[in-house]
């Protein structure tokens, strides 16, 4: 007879809930669940795939071995044994800095990755730890660490109750959100719409969510943040600056409009693309609505000045009184976490540079940009082994094909993936993870994002395959080889001495509270289960171990699968700052001197046509084509160009175009539309599946053209070292 099972979604950060059907064994229905807490019965394309990602072919079931250059299956004692030897003997000759380890996006998508990634950065002990959040995101954490002092305080918009939201860059009608965990963003902005209220987006292109708002701008790629300081100018030239309570909370405030005073909106609209009048409009509309709240992300982050302009994405809600209340930008409140003390360390950047390049460290990672750099280049520190957790930076890295190459050239590579992707066919060893249906779940990244306050556990809604290991006992038995304790550790006596660490530091703040007592109450089946119970107890709605009846733990979670509603968000300044000064640092001195030498740049002479990306709601990066349905219908990788270029250029609709860049050349479709503006194309990524030597019998069939195939490594945000991906320039030709 056919059961039912109750997940959450763990294919983009929405965090929906699922209602899975189940039978012999088998996810064999899906639909939204109507009684989540959070995403009541919203459901989208990659959620409904759930059962045909589980039951994909081509995913791996047993772990890979490279044996006379084939990828052969092998049982799990001899993959761990490989790995062991493979990485011991680098360590061991070269030294720590010599084995890289590449965190890919799924990594933050798994209660594994949550738990058990930290441990094995921390145990690896390597200054070569490489994520994809220098290939997207990372200069919004850095902007938020000068700003409040973490990078991890990122606001988000309060989308529920604002009256106006300013979204630039980003596409969330196709992204479901991206550092911002907000389910079903179409109705959720329908409804701003239909109590009265409006969103603006700002993009090069007219995306889905640029069609359904009140008002669409174009604008020149890489250039928003000449657009934002425009804005800047102008709300203190009308004298429309008003923090309100925030201004007992902010330090340097005088110091902005000595700082803006160069981009006066006539100044800044021929850079961006955007005339005086409507860059006066944008700044009235912000400072005179009730709530409102300014919002960026892709398009402004992965770009040459990524990290002002994701700085001043906050600087605006900061004078307009918008940060950190109702309606603005809130910072959410997970379960997990604890509160703070309203001041720390403060953030810092560089704490160690690359080797070649000399690229700044940023929150205990290098720019990815640099990982063939330091591959390639012979000496002390080259990297020689590399470890890959649910990445494929073969394909997501600019310039992939060099990345390409110089992963194929290194002594040795051990991957935590279920496919052999464009990455890890390079790979010595393979350790392929459970299915989503087959592991718990619990979404400790993206409840940093969340628009909503809630929590929701997912037990594994299947029991675990023949011959499988759980993701978080892979990790872990990673993490034990790499600190020097063999593949055959016991992973039970490492756990609990872990714990018992932990609950003595909780102890030590209790007072009569006994650590073996503490021990026996912790709930779970599994080493992670109980770890996630003892963050859940000890975080702001825990029950403290029976202290706070009715606080929240995973027992209680458990016994609401649905998730629970732990409210809408509440201002959290000056709790949640990390600051050395315990406030907002309006104007760090990194930031000030990047806006002091865009003041200096000359105005752009717009020449030829620039290139940027764009995701489908049916795709989630590389990690998406092999699923059927997914990839049915109409061909999604193509060149989209302006019409009246393509007239210029001869290129016709459903014809074939060649693009060149500095480092690559590529070939695809034309597609024709007036949703872009002249001199920019857009190519999405995440595809180039035509590698050989992968086993993605689908995804190969619909390879479409690799992006970072044109995109330049030698391109970077200077205070975060991130990417540029959007903007680069390029040459249009028409083939045949």
């Amino acid at each position: 007879m056919p059961e039912t099972a109750y997940t959450t979604c763990p294919l983009c950060e929405a965090t929906c809930g699922l209602e899975l059907t189940l039978d012999r064994g088998a996810v064999v229905g899906v639909r939204g669940d109507e009684a989540d807490v959070f995403s009541h019965g919203f459901i989208c394309p990659k959620g409904a795939s759930l059962g045909a990602l589980d039951a994909d072919p081509d995913r791996l079931r047993v772990p890979r071995i490279r044996r006379e250059g084939k990828l052969l299956p092998a049982s799990w004692p001899e993959a761990f044994a490989a790995v062991d030897a493979g990485l011991t003997r680098v360590i061991r000759e070269y030294g720590r800095d010599a084995v890289a380890l590449y965190l890919g996006n799924p990594t933050v998508h798994t209660l594994a990755g949550g738990l058990y990634a930290g441990p094995l950065i921390k145990a690896l002990g390597s200054r070569n730890v490489y994520s994809a959040s220098t290939l997207d995101q990372m200069p919004k954490q850095v902007a938020c660490g000068y700003l409040f002092g973490s990078p991890y305080a990122v606001p988000v918009p309060d989308l529920d109750r604002t009256d106006f939201l300013l979204i630039l860059g980003a596409d969330p009608y196709s992204s479901n959100g991206s550092l911002w965990t907000v389910p079903d963003v179409p109705g959720r902005l329908r409804a701003l719409q239909a109590r009265g209220g409006r969103f603006v987006v700002v993009d090069p292109r007219r995306s889905r969510t640029a069609r359904a708002a009140d008002r669409y701008v174009p604008i020149r790629p890489g250039t928003d943040v000449h657009l934002l300081l425009g804005l800047v100018h102008e709300l203190f030239a009308r004298d429309l600056v008003a923090p309100g309570r925030l201004a007992e909370h902010v330090a340097g405030l005088d110091v902005l409009p000595e700082l803006v005073a160069p981009f006066a909106p006539a100044v800044v609209a021929p850079r961006c693309g955007v005339d005086a009048d409507t860059i006066a409009a944008l700044a009235t509309d912000l400072a005179a609505a009730p709530r409102a709240a300014v919002y960026g992300r892709i398009g402004t982050t992965t770009v040459e000045h990524g990290t002002v302009t994701s700085w001043l994405v906050d600087v605006l809600n900061i004078l307009t009184g918008n940060l950190d209340r109702p309606g603005g930008a809130m910072f959410p409140l997970p379960a997990h976490l604890r509160r703070g003390k309203g001041s720390g360390p403060g953030f810092t950047v560089g704490r160690w540079r690359s080797r070649v390049r000399g690229l700044p460290e940023v929150a205990g990672e290098l720019p990815t940009v640099t990982l063939a750099d330091e591959i390639e280049t012979p000496g002390e520190g080259q990297v020689r082994a590399l470890i890959t957790m649910a990445g494929n930076p073969a394909v997501s890295v600019p310039n992939a094909d060099r990345l390409d190459r110089a992963i194929a050239g290194l002594d040795f590579m051990v991957s935590v993936d279920p496919y052999v992707n464009e990455t890890t066919r390079h790979a010595d060893v393979i350790l392929p993870p459970p299915p989503p249906s087959r592991r718990a779940h619990y979404d400790l990244t993206f409840y940093l994002f969340s628009v909503r306050n809630v929590a929701n556990f997912s037990p594994p809604a299947l029991p675990p395959e023949p011959d499988s290991v759980d993701e978080c006992d892979i990790l872990s038995r990673l993490g034990a080889i790499v600190a020097g304790l063999g593949p055959d550790v016991d992973l039970d006596a490492l756990a609990e001495r872990d714990l018992h660490t932990a609950l003595e530091a909780f102890a030590g703040k209790e007072s009569g509270v006994d650590v073996g007592e503490l021990r026996a109450a912790l709930h779970g089946d599994t080493r992670a289960e109980r770890l996630l119970d003892l963050r859940l107890r000890t975080g702001p709605y825990g029950d403290r171990f029976g202290a706070v009846p009715g606080g929240l733990s995973l027992a209680r979670l458990k016994e609401h699968p649905h998730g629970i509603d732990l409210g809408p968000l509440e201002p959290r300044i000056p709790e949640i700052l990390r600051t050395r000064s315990g406030r907002i640092e309006l104007c760090p001195e990194p930031i000030v001197a990047q806006v002091r030498s865009l003041a200096d740049e000359p105005a752009p002479q717009p020449d030829g046509f620039v290139v940027i990306g764009r995701r489908h709601l049916r795709s989630n990066n590389s990690w998406m084509h092999n699923v059927p349905g997914l990839v049915k219908g109409r061909e999604l990788c193509t060149l989209v160009v302006n019409r009246g270029d393509a007239a210029r250029l001869g290129l016709v609709d459903g014809g074939r175009a060649a693009v060149t860049s500095r480092v690559g050349r590529v070939e695809l479709t034309v597609e024709v539309t007036d949703d872009i503006a002249p001199g920019v194309v857009s190519i999405p990524h995440g595809w180039g599946h035509d590698r050989p030597g992968t086993e993605l019998s689908v995804a190969s069939r619909h390879a479409g053209v690799n992006t970072n195939r044109l995109t330049d490594d030698l391109r970077v945000d200077p205070l975060s070292g991130t990417a540029v991906l959007n903007g680069v320039p390029v040459e249009i030709a028409a083939v045949g």
